[in-house]
């Protein structure tokens, strides 16, 4: 006999809630956790594989360099965002300037430009035959190098400076949000005891927002982790160079995969230390006094000064990329267009809009089980198939590689023998595996925002659905899709722009000859020939813009009592 336990739903009512029952929904929950995980599994086994002395050599030369550098590069870009996303978003919520509309969503630009697009563009720029220097060299008469110094972009600290650029957005969002959500009277009393405004800031706003630009920067460090073409370009040897050189060049798998784990410890431990800063950090705001919040009138010199500090980030971040590529584009768009352009677009389209839907729908298979059996079963599997998106895509590329290659040699084996027929490989080195690389990366983005978005819709429709006669599916097609059809588009937007941009999982993952924008731009630019590729770039770029736009607008509505 099922045990059927009543719970308080959403919406005020009273739904029955199963303990336990193994129907389709429930079933196919955890069937689609355990396809989603079984990638990430995968690594751990291989890395138990014998790799021919490759870890012990690795380990005794260039693994202790690969760790600290990437210590160093996420700490370094760590510190940065922090400092730009958090003054920014202090600046644009508490504080009245000129442009401080317009900074609101311009300072989340950013974001839809690739780490490795913009340091193609500044290296083009900034490098010893590049405009900046040439002008440098022309107005005081230097010659050579030796007559002056330059910082090094393919540098360390060079790749520091192009992922803080692209990648304080995270911060800023979600510090944002947090300085929206606060009440209006915790500030207020802070001033009323003598607090100038950088002291309430440091003491009252900043603290209660600890919690959400925490979580941003561990995003920012899981993405400074999962990065390959920057450092690449840089020659900058993190670990996910490491995996590349080591598969590659080394042809150890195994190896690969043990470095692969050194990696996963890296994003263990900033989930570790991003549950451990907000364990027992619960604020509650007891006003219900959530009015307008008071727009700090600053002095003209300060004013200016705020206005230059969030132009800045968007100057560098966002304009002088967009518009160097734009004019190489100009230049250069009838050399792209007779070549293969068009093709490395549709592939990139193709992919996109694939995968976007195929994740669109399991989120949404998810999320609805979820409603309708809430179970702690279908939670935590939920919870996992939604991990990959802190895994980095070189690590998911080896997890899903290895057991597709090897289940296509069983496949063949067996038809070979009974048939006489070889099927070659099916599965590993085509598109299928880009796509099932891709939804175990980016699931979780379509997952959270559709689960979100049920979660607003009242228990009641249900229940209104079911007494005329709907079951569960008829409910989700006719009742709740309808309703969240803005929710829907907004999932499938996140997954298909950050689809576009995969380098690292698509280098590894794509057939012979088979090119991506992304793919396509890194060769070219490694090749020193960025001009050619600026076109597919612009495009990555002008795709990104949709997403940032949607994000920046609906933080920008989040707050009760905005004008």
């Amino acid at each position: 006999m099922t045990k059927i336990s009543s719970i308080s739903a959403p919406g005020g009512s009273t739904l029955a809630k199963m303990a336990w029952r193994p129907d389709r929904w429930t079933i196919g929950a955890l069937v689609t956790a355990l396809l989603i995980t079984g990638p990430i599994v995968a690594v751990f086994v291989i890395a138990l594989a014998p790799s021919n002395g490759i870890w012990a050599h690795l380990s005794s030369t260039v693994l202790p360099h690969y760790i600290w550098t990437t210590i160093l590069l996420m700490s370094g870009v760590g510190i940065g965002t922090l400092l730009i996303g958090t003054g920014t978003a202090w600046l644009v919520t508490m504080c009245r300037f000129p442009g401080r509309r317009f900074f609101e969503w311009a300072l989340v630009l950013p974001l839809a430009v690739p780490a490795y697009v913009i340091a193609y563009v500044y290296t083009d720029i900034l490098e010893f035959s590049g405009p900046i220097q040439d002008f440098l060299r022309g107005v005081f008469g230097w010659g050579n190098r030796q007559d002056y110094w330059f910082p090094e972009i393919r540098s360390l600290g060079g790749a520091v400076s192009m992922m803080t650029l692209v990648l304080y957005p995270y911060v800023y969002l979600l510090a944002r949000a947090a300085f929206l959500e606060q009440s209006v009277c915790v500030l207020e009393v802070s001033r009323t005891l003598g607090k100038t405004p950088w002291q309430s800031f440091r003491q009252v706003a900043f603290p209660l927002a600890r919690p959400a630009v925490i979580a941003g920067v561990s995003l920012v460090m899981m993405e400074t982790l999962n990065d390959f073409g920057t450092v690449d370009y840089f020659a900058v040897a993190t670990l996910t160079a490491g995996i590349y050189d080591v598969w590659l060049n080394m042809s150890s798998v195994s190896g690969a995969a043990q470095l692969a784990t050194v990696m996963m410890t890296f994003v263990i431990v900033l989930i570790g230390m991003e549950r451990l800063a907000r364990r027992g950090r619960r604020f509650h705001h007891t006003g219900t006094k959530y009015s307008v919040l008071p727009d700090m009138q600053l002095s003209r010199p300060r004013a200016w000064l705020a206005t230059l500090s969030c132009a800045l980030p968007i100057v560098f971040g966002f304009l002088t990329p967009a518009l160097v590529l734009a004019d190489y584009s100009l230049d250069f768009y009838e050399e792209t267009l007779a070549g293969d352009f068009l093709i490395y677009m549709r592939n990139s389209l193709a992919l996109a809009t694939i995968s976007a839907g195929i994740a669109v729908m399991i989120g949404l298979f998810l999320a609805y089980a979820i409603r309708l059996r809430d179970t702690v079963v279908l939670r935590a599997a939920a919870r996992v198939a939604s991990i990959g998106y802190a895994v980095p895509g070189a690590v998911l590329a080896i997890g899903v590689m290895l057991p597709l290659t090897r289940l296509d040699h069983a496949i063949n084996d067996t038809i070979l023998s009974l048939t006489g027929f070889s099927t070659g490989l099916i599965l590993s080195g085509t598109v299928f595996a880009m796509v099932l690389g891709y939804l175990v990366r980016f699931l979780a983005l379509s997952f959270g925002t559709l689960e979100a978005s049920l979660g607003k819709i009242t228990a009641n429709m249900d229940g209104a659905s079911r007494t005329l006669g709907r079951g569960p599916a008829s409910t989700l097609l006719r009742v709740h899709i309808p309703i969240m059809r803005s929710s829907v588009l907004t999932a499938a937007i996140l997954v298909f722009v950050d689809v576009m941009k995969e380098l690292p999982m698509t280098m590894l993952l794509r057939p012979f000859n088979f090119e991506t924008l992304a793919t396509y731009v890194h060769q070219y630019a490694s090749d020193e020939l960025l001009e050619e590729s600026a076109l597919g770039a612009l495009s990555i770029v002008a795709a990104g813009i949709i997403p940032v736009i949607i994000l920046s607008a609906a933080i920008t509505r989040s707050r009760p009592g905005r004008r």
